[in-house]
């Protein structure tokens, strides 16, 4: 600190990593995205309550629902509802692994966090295609 004297000794310290430089382990990224799928299935529990509602209520009740879940932005929250709901599934079976001592091994924790996250956008891109192509009695 004494050799350079035109430096104030505070300057020179070092500093804490700042956001945009530090590297976040997929481990850590599928931990906080399974936080947020759970509050989103939440989110997901009001509009099925909506939709259980609309179709005990009749037919109009039915087609006020259908008037917002058929737009763009109510089709893009059925997807991500479902998203959240694939998601949160396969993230628990491996915490279940977890709870019972498998895959703790740095890169299996790793690639099964990779797995679990292509997994989920592919069946719940599956789910949604069925859905949206008549399969499984949706549309008639």
């Amino acid at each position: 600190m004494a050799d350079n004297p035109q430096k104030p000794a505070q300057a020179t310290r070092p500093l804490s990593p700042h956001l945009t430089i530090y590297r976040w382990p997929v481990t850590m990224a599928t931990s906080i995205t399974h936080r947020a799928t759970g509050i989103g299935m939440s989110v997901g529990a009001v509009i099925l309550a909506w939709w259980l509602v609309s179709i005990s209520n009749g037919p109009e009740w039915w087609n006020s629902f259908h008037d917002v879940s058929d737009t763009l932005i109510g089709l893009l929250v059925v997807f991500g509802l479902t998203w959240s709901l694939v998601y949160h599934f396969l993230n628990g079976i491996r915490h279940l692994a977890w709870d019972l001592g498998y895959g703790f091994e740095k890169g299996l924790a790793e690639r099964n966090s990779i797995m679990i996250l292509v997994g989920s956008i592919v069946i719940a891109v599956a789910i949604f295609a069925l859905a949206w192509t008549g399969h499984g009695g949706y549309l008639r």
